[in-house]
This record gives structure tokens, sequence and C-alpha cells, in this order.
């Protein structure tokens, strides 16, 4: 091996990447499973390059936009449903073109390890106009990375680097390379970057021209650039060739267990996608299947093309592959697992709130009331699971303001207003990223909603990331903190209160008074997640087998330290229990305590 050789997370191998690149800018919302490319990047010489946390995807995408124009290469990261709030930036500056290089990062999550969704961000770059590549290691995801910006500024075009979970969570080795510089100088050029109707008609017509240019490069057409574009056709040594694979990203690995002796078409630029070199491999081969997640994408292009093509009728577009799933899709194998033997299950690991967390409150007070809970994306939705069934809807970040919002004018419409109170349930990060504007729109338009901020004093979810409510940047440099109910009171909400979530008596009675009252009102749920390094509670709880009486009050706050046993007795498992405390208020016999 080596000596320079490195075993890397495709993650972090996207940020060894960019730094090579000679990336200056990197502006990302946090968001699984694409997290830790911004975190990595931080890591870097602040003199070297700019990272901070936006407070939402389509801000990240604007600052990395202006920062491009600048002339320095930028950056900005995101998941794929972050790709629907920064999707207006990147359509228009599909339209506009780059000076310096400009790459969106975007992670794919097929099976919904951690999304509402299973969108195909294919099919964005489809409808914008954006060049596609996808790595299928973390070796690749260095070299694709630095060919992203390579090829941004050849064809003038941003670029979409897409990576799945299992890409970016991966680990394997890769060779490090040293930094480049690549600044460019600014150019005012208003036909160019001012989208207003004459030019945008002009740059449509360049769009155009590019997106043949682009797929004519990637099926092997000569041009005077110092890089290929990474699409690799290998022929079995057999002369007959009786199957061909066409595949990019995971599924090439997983293809390549399958189909030991295959040939393989191996997409590195996946849109847009190379005709001629298609057919040419489609001509050599007997039976041409393409292996990919999600949506039908490149089967269905060519099938388009007239070429007879097997792929998703023989698999579902829903969740991720694997080797299993492709052997029992295309040979009807059966998965075995003679280790474990054929009855062994695996048991369920169901995601619940830690011990200590102080959204359990909230909903144990909330699933209480009889009050209609619309939500939001955060830790806190599982809030809408047993034991609290707390939450009746959760669609998109911001949506839970906006919904509740909704609900309310129409059951007022509907005569049915005091029939059941509804109210909103946001994270602090969540509310910064698209819930003012929610909020807003309440205040503005007479809304008598009541907004509860679930504020941890961390974006939580996707693993302790700063927001613009902690007054700490991505590098932990001190900055101003985002007073929320100064926001509130600018925003024309004066009924806002500030309520610790255990005090779930006052909780409740805030609550209660907020939603019986006409008038738009926001609760900022106010305690810090229990996992952060400062929050400590003390020893742990204890239940006196002596004053229990098995009623099972404790059970209902949905701790994961709380357990029944099979004779019915109640413990605490002092392993898991941070003695936060919340249950010995619960305990009609005051069993439970320190």
């Amino acid at each position: 091996m080596k000596s320079d050789m490195e075993l890397m997370l495709g993650n972090e191998a996207v940020a060894r990447g960019a730094y090579e690149a000679g990336v200056v800018t990197v502006s990302s919302y946090p968001g699984t499973p694409s997290t830790e490319i911004t975190e990595f990047i931080s890591k870097y010489d602040a003199g070297e390059v700019y990272c901070e946390w936006a407070p939402n995807e389509k801000v990240a995408a604007e600052v990395a936009i202006g920062s491009s124009f600048a002339g320095a290469r930028s950056m900005c990261c995101m998941k794929h449903v972050g790709l629907n709030v920064a999707a207006d930036p990147l359509y228009t500056v599909s339209y506009t073109g780059v000076n310096a290089g400009l790459v969106f990062v975007v992670a794919d999550d097929p099976g919904m390890f951690s999304s509402q969704n299973e969108q195909d961000t294919r099919f964005h770059a489809l409808s914008a106009h954006v060049p596609v590549l996808e790595p299928s290691d973390s070796e690749e995801c260095i070299k694709f990375t630095k060919l992203a910006f390579d090829i941004s500024e050849a064809f003038d075009t941003p670029v979409i680097l897409r990576l799945t979970t299992r890409v970016a969570h991966q680990r394997s080795l890769v060779e490090k390379g040293e930094r480049s510089q690549n600044v460019k100088p600014y150019k005012k050029d208003i036909w160019k970057y001012c989208m207003m109707p004459a030019m945008a008609k002009k740059r449509h017509i360049a769009v155009d021209a590019r997106q043949k240019r682009l797929a004519a490069f990637s099926a092997g057409a000569k041009e005077d650039l110092p890089f290929t574009i990474p699409n690799v056709v290998d022929y079995a040594k057999d002369s007959k060739k009786k199957i061909g694979v066409i595949t990019y990203g995971i599924c090439y690995q997983y293809s390549r267990e399958v189909f030991k002796d295959a040939s393989f078409l191996k997409l590195g630029l996946t849109y847009p996608l190379p005709d001629d070199l298609i057919r040419e491999f489609a001509a050599n081969v007997d039976k041409l299947i393409v292996v990919e997640e999600l949506e039908p994408f490149i089967e269905n292009h060519i099938k388009t093309m007239g070429i007879e093509v097997t792929g998703k009728q023989l698999f579902t577009n829903q969740g991720e592959l694997g080797t299993v799933a492709i052997r029992k899709a295309f040979f009807g194998e059966e998965p075995k697992c003679e280790a474990l033997g054929e009855d062994v299950a695996i048991p369920p690991r169901p995601p619940v709130f830690c011990a200590g967390c102080p959204h359990r409150a909230v909903f144990y007070v909330l699933s209480k009331m009889g009050l209609r809970v619309c939500g939001d994306i955060g830790c806190y939705s599982m809030g809408a699971q047993a034991p609290y069934q707390g939450i009746d809807s959760v669609i998109c970040m911001g949506a839970s303001v906006s919904m509740a919002h909704g609900m309310t004018k129409a059951m007022a419409q509907c005569g049915e207003i005091d029939k059941q109170k509804t109210v909103a349930v946001i994270g602090d990060s969540t509310f910064i990223h698209s819930g003012i504007t929610s909020l807003i729109d309440v205040a503005y338009n007479k809304g008598i909603s009541t907004t509860i901020i679930l504020d941890n004093s961390i974006t939580g979810m996707t693993g302790h990331q700063q927001n613009p409510a902690m007054g700490f940047t991505i590098r932990n440099e001190q900055t101003v903190a985002t007073d929320l109910v100064k926001l509130a009171n600018a925003i024309g909400i004066t009924d806002v209160q500030v309520v610790d979530p255990f005090d779930m008596k006052a909780f409740r009675e805030a609550v209660k008074g907020a939603t019986e009252r006409d008038n738009p009102s926001v609760i900022i749920a106010q305690r810090p997640c229990a996992l952060l390094k400062y929050v400590k509670y003390g020893g742990p709880a204890h239940i006196d087998a002596g004053k229990c009486v098995k009623c099972g009050s404790c059970m209902r706050l949905g701790c994961p330290a709380i357990n029944k046993k099979e004779d019915g007795s109640i413990v605490i498992d002092a392993s898991q229990c941070v003695g936060c405390g919340l249950c010995f208020g619960l305990c009609p016999r005051s069993a439970i305590s320190k």
C-alpha cells in the first residue's frame, strides 16, 4: 500500500476533492446523508476555504452562485429534498452559467433512512439542463468532485455531483493530492448574469447548445480539454458478450458482484446521456440490462432510442438495491443466511427520543390535550409514534406553521373552529430554515394559530450542527444569535411565551391559554438537547419496588431507560438513564427518585 493512501468516508472524500480543486466558498444546510461534507470542509484552513451553515438550501445555493460569479470556485451541499428548496436559483443559474466552477452536491436517500420521500435528483437535472456526475466509491468521490469543477468551467454550467446514502457513508481507499488555485477575474456582463426576459431568451439558446456539446463529449467526441468524461466500457472476455449491463455509482459495485461474466458500460456522467456510446455498447451485446436505483431514468431514455432493454420490470422503483435484490430480480435466487439459520429474525429497532430529550415532555402533554398538531422535519417527528401519537401531519421543512394556519382558517370557514384546536410544532433550526415566512403569513393574514418552537439549542436530527439561533458559526466562532422572541415580535406576534417543557404543568397551561385566545401566538419550549456535552443531569433514577404498583404511568413517557419486565414490574436501566427527572412527578406513589 502506498504511504499516501488513506481510508476515507465518501463525504470526506468529496470534501477533499473540493479542497484539492481549489474551492474557495462552501455554503450548505445540514441534511443526512450529505451533512459530513461541509463538516469536513470546516476542518481545512479558514484562510484557504470559507465555509458556513446557511439558514436553508436556497440561501446556500445563492451564496455559492455569488461566489462563483465573483471568480472563486464554489460549492453547496444538501440532501435530495434540499434541492427542492434550492431549485429556484438552480434552474436560473443553469441559464446564466458560471464564472468560476460551481458544484451542487446532492445526496439522495434510497430507502428513506432519514427522509420523507425517495425523489430522484436526476429529474431535477433533466428539467434544469444541468449535468450530473455519479461516483461509486471514495476514490471517485475525490476525482469526480475535481472533475465537476473542471466541467463547470469548460462548459459554462453548474454541475450536480449526485451521491446516494451508500456512497456517502461507505469507506474506501483514496490517494490524496495537492490543492490547486483557480481564481478568475470578475467581469460585469448583464447579458450573461441578469436574467430578464430578453437576456434569458438568448441564454436558453446557449443552454441547448451546451447540452448537445456535453452529450457528444460524453460519448467520446474530441475537444481540446485536459480531461475526459468518466464513462467506461469494459467488455467481457468471451466473444459472445451475452449480457451487457449499463449502470453507475453504487449500483456498479453491486452489479459487478452479481454479473461476474457480463460486459459493462459504467456511466460517470448520468446526464446528459451519451447516446452514441449507448448504441455502440447495445449493438455489441446480446441482452442489455440497466441497473439503477429509484426511477428508470436511464432505462426510459434508452427505450426512447428504440433499443430493447431490461430493467425496472423485474423490480420496483422503491428502496435501495443490493446484491441480494439484484440476484433475486434477475436470476430468481432467494437470499440464504446459513450462519444464522432460516428462523432467525432481526429484532426491530424503531427510532425513539433519547433519554432526557426535551421533546418527550412536549408530546406527552400535547397527546393528552386532544389537539390537532401539524408537525415538521426533525427529531420531534417521532412524536407521531406511540406512545404519544401527538402529531397529525409531517410534510416538509416549515410546513407545520403554514398548515396549522390553513387548517385554522378552513375550520373557521366551516364553523368548526372550537371543536379541536390546532397547533404547529417546529424546531428552532427548522423555524429559521423556512418557518419564518410562514409565521409572517399567519400574522399578516390575521391567523389565530399557535406555533410551538422547540428550542433545543442545536440542530439535533442531523448530528448537532450550529444554527443562527445558537450564536456560533460552523467553526465555533462566536457570532450574533437570532433572538426568537424579538423575531416573533418583529413579525407581528405579540403573544410570545418562553417555557421549560420539563415543567409540564406550566407548559400545559401555556398551550391551553394560547389556543383559547383569538390571536396568533408563539410558545418557545426551551430546553437544551440532552446529548449536548454541557447538559449534566446527575445520577440515574431508581424505582422503589416496594412502592411501585405497576400502574404503567411512567411507561407512557416512552423513555428508553424505563422498561417493563415479563412479570410486569418496571425498572429503570441505569446505563441509559441520564437522570433528567421527568418521570418523578408522574408516579402516583412517588416510587421514582434519584
